[in-house]
């Protein structure tokens, strides 16, 4: 039966299909090639490959005082902001599950809004709005994470929704059948199961998070990218150099968290302690989960 219904999804190439199939890979080969010989071409006649400008990266005064300081503000950001968002997430996203309609609707509405809305967009108003309104100006950090926050909070209340919707109606109706109120069946037994499922979500939701805080390097927030675009280029006239580190240390990282992700979509899938599906990420927000 698998043969069968493999033979229905996908039919196998015969000779002329295999070769069209090379040549444009080939092809397609050659072409990416090209257009990177042409940028390192280009770069290495700007001068951007001589090692003095590489140099600055070898000495740990540059790191201490830079790189590191960066990595710590864009780290901060992002964990402050995941945080939040995960309280948020969890006092929306049980709303929308309300039987109150009180409380269901506003929660929906709260949640569709700040969805809408552009990370970027939602920073800058927590920072030009409390100068407009208060007179008060509001660190750069402060914004970063408000921005960050309302975001991501509004997609993780989308994933706390789905996560608890994902868990079978059984299990809820046999704990009221016990006698259960609907806060101790929440507690005891849709939550604990749910969680599981969110898992691999949420941590894809960090990735978006960690990667949307290079946004306040807009309003000057001392982050990584604020470091390899204006700090080090202004000391040592290395633009394309930094860039391309500062590039190499946001890869490490978003593969790390994306490592840890997939690491747990695969063991929700395998546990037993949960009967609800692993949440995915795509479906909760329609195939997009980034806010820029």
């Amino acid at each position: 039966m698998s043969s069968s219904a493999t033979a229905v999804l996908f039919d196998a190439p015969g000779p002329r299909a295999r070769l069209r199939n090379n040549i444009l890979t080939l092809v397609g080969v050659i072409i990416i090639l090209g257009v990177a010989y042409f940028v390192w071409a280009r770069f290495s006649e700007a001068g951007q490959f001589d090692s003095k400008l590489w140099t600055p990266f070898l000495d740990p005064g540059v790191w201490q005082g830079m790189i590191l300081p960066g990595l710590v503000g864009t780290l901060s950001a992002a964990a402050l902001s995941i945080v939040l968002a995960l309280l948020c997430g969890a006092v929306f996203g049980l709303g929308r599950l309300s039987d109150h309609w009180w409380i269901r609707w506003p929660s929906g509405v709260v949640v569709e809004f700040f969805r809408a809305i552009p990370v970027l967009l939602m920073i800058f108003f927590a920072q030009a709005g409390a100068f407009e309104l208060f007179g008060y100006t509001m660190p750069a950090f402060t914004a970063v994470v408000i921005g960050l926050t309302l975001y991501n909070g509004s997609v993780l209340a989308e994933v706390f929704k789905a996560g608890i919707l994902a868990v079978p109606k059984g299990q809820s109706e046999a704990a009221y059948s016990l006698g259960l109120r609907k806060g101790g069946v929440l507690r005891l037994i849709l939550l604990p199961q749910a969680v599981t499922a969110m898992m691999p979500a949420i941590v894809s939701q960090m990735v978006v998070a960690l990667k949307d805080s290079a946004l306040g390097y807009i309003i000057s927030y001392e982050d990584l990218l604020n470091t390899g675009f204006r700090q080090l280029p202004n000391n040592f006239g290395n633009l394309v150099p930094a860039a391309i580190v500062i590039s190499l240390v946001y890869i490490v990282l978003n593969l790390a968290l994306t490592y840890l992700a997939t690491a747990l979509e695969r063991r929700s899938r395998r546990s037993r302690k949960s009967t609800a599906k692993p949440v995915s990420l795509a479906a909760v927000t329609g195939g997009t989960s980034t806010g820029e």
